[in-house]
């Protein structure tokens, strides 16, 4: 029932400042003010592709400002869409999981999910904005079992577990599975990373945090020009491959130069490689 990787939520000190950023080095747009009582913020939205970024300010004491006390800056909430909404919102009440609803989307979180704090809001039809195509994929890093959290997920939100791609990586020191919510039509999924290597960056972040939230990823058309605006952003990145200069396919971007985010970006197509339909990656243009 869960249809799309829709939006983050970011806690920042500034919403205005990160604003800034977002836009200059993503090519996010403007899209509109609002607030939340639930987060205790103002949040100043943004269009990234087709996806959106919610850029949270504390606006008194409340779990934003806990947020950035604990963690400073960085993602708070990962969020996800629904065409079938209200059908949703039944079944999760049915299955004992707490959401609370504000402004006509739902909050959940642990200790229903393992770790993961989220919004999921009614899906809705975006025009695409600048070089980013959309949000795709967040992150849930664990400690505990990634199979029993696959199984929380498939039950909770519905999903057909003989969907989902087993993945594993010796070079950040994880296994885990891809929780895919409509493959091949879409990329869309929550990531679960169980930690193998407590050495690995992802490691000792789990060491601090637990089963928890770690990074998101977008794809893009415009590959080069998300190269060519963190260079001139003088945002640090790490290329995929040996050679950030002649890097083409995809990148990872420092947290500390997107407001404690980090941050995958890969080219159109190219996470099919690891998401168990290789022959859906199309080639590198000319």
């Amino acid at each position: 029932m869960l249809d799309r990787c829709d939006r983050l939520q970011i806690a920042v000190a500034d919403r205005r400042a990160a604003a800034r950023t977002f836009m200059a080095l993503l090519g996010a747009e403007p899209a509109r003010e609002t607030a939340s009582r639930h987060l205790a913020a103002k949040i100043t939205v943004l269009a990234l592709g087709e996806s959106e970024i919610e850029l949270c300010q504390p606006d008194g004491a409340g779990r934003t400002q806990d947020h950035l006390g604990r963690h400073g800056e960085g993602l708070m909430n990962a969020g996800y869409s629904s065409w079938e909404f209200e059908r949703l919102a039944a079944h999760l009440e049915r299955e004992g999981v707490p959401t609370l609803r504000e402004d006509g989307r739902l909050y959940l979180g642990p200790p229903a999910t393992p770790g993961l704090p989220m919004v999921i809001s009614p899906s809705a039809a975006r025009r695409r904005v600048g070089p980013v195509s959309f949000l795709y994929e967040t992150t849930n890093t664990l400690a505990s079992d990634w199979r029993q959290a696959a199984a929380t997920y498939a039950r909770i939100f519905g999903l057909d577990p003989s969907r989902f791609s087993e993945i594993g990586s010796k070079r950040f020191g994880y296994q885990g599975t891809l929780t895919l919510f409509d493959p091949p039509s879409r990329l869309d999924r929550i990531e679960l990373s169980q930690i193998v290597d407590p050495n690995s960056a992802m490691g000792r972040f789990v060491a601090r945090r637990g089963d928890s939230l770690y990074m998101a990823y977008v794809e893009t058309h415009d590959f080069p020009a998300i190269k060519a605006r963190l260079v001139a952003g003088g945002a640090r990145y790490t290329p995929r491959g040996q050679d950030p200069a002649a890097e083409l396919d995809g990148l990872w971007v420092h947290p500390k130069d997107l407001h404690g985010l980090l941050l995958g970006v890969s080219r159109t197509g190219l996470a099919w490689e690891w998401s168990g339909r290789k022959d859906l990656v199309p080639p590198l243009p000319n």
